[in-house]
């Protein structure tokens, strides 16, 4: 068997100011091409604004930090629902529950096409996860789909001096994000902690801009893309 295709949705793009309805039907379009092709794609989707705001309401009663990632974690997943019915209303072969552990999610391509899941366990963010799952899965690569084009140089909201990179080592993008895990609710171009494990795993990453589903389908198909290819060594 091929081994799945591994996506991480960013949950901005559930919940962004680009046109989301249109662009979940792009998605699904998207989705069942890849289905109807024979090929089989696991997705892990971010909590978006329902986790940041969960997180921002419960800040000033709950001071523990892994019952506040467990907020985050259960936006997650109220987002992998909404992706998952989506696709059983139009008859795709979807796995009917939401795993909540990345071996069970890859136990479930035996006999589902596609596989969508949240967030697992608190400290790890959604592209952990993804990472984990395409360990997990036998897949040689994950596709990080955010509201980013590029890893940059920089924080280019803060830094005028940011440049898009197209193509990097792990090593090199790890000198940029750091090591330290993200606080709840939290955000960067890649989780610290995804990317030592694809350096554990010598996964590639490729990081994009998933607003633009054509960006997404050249990843997809393996066709060059518009982002930022990183690669083990």
């Amino acid at each position: 068997m091929v081994a799945p295709i591994i996506v991480a949705l960013g949950g901005s793009l559930l919940y962004g100011d680009h046109d989301v309805k249109t662009w979940l039907g792009q998605l699904r379009q998207t989705l069942v091409h890849i289905e109807g092709n024979g090929r089989k794609i696991g997705i892990v989707v971010g909590g978006g604004k329902p986790a940041r705001e969960g997180i921002n309401l419960a800040n000033d009663v709950i001071s523990d930090r892994f019952r506040l990632d467990e907020i985050g974690i259960a936006a997650t997943r109220l987002n992998a629902t909404i992706l998952q019915k989506m696709l059983q209303e139009i008859g795709c072969k979807v796995a009917p529950s939401i795993p909540e552990t990345t071996s069970e999610a890859a136990t479930m391509f035996d006999s589902f096409n596609i596989v969508i899941m949240g967030g697992t366990k608190p400290g790890h963010t959604t592209d952990a996860v993804s990472v984990a799952f395409a360990r997990e899965s036998g897949s040689a690569h994950v596709i990080i789909a955010t509201n980013v084009s590029h890893v940059y140089t920089a924080d280019p909201r803060k830094d005028e001096s940011a440049t898009a990179i197209e193509e990097m080592t792990l090593d090199e993008l790890s000198a940029i994000t750091g090591t330290e895990s993200l606080k709840p609710g939290q955000s960067a171009a890649v989780d610290p902690i995804a990317v030592q494990w694809a350096k554990d795993a010598l996964l590639r990453i490729g990081v994009l801009d998933g607003r633009d589903i054509r960006r997404l389908e050249d990843a997809l198909e393996g066709r060059p893309f518009e982002g930022t290819l990183v690669r083990p060594e």
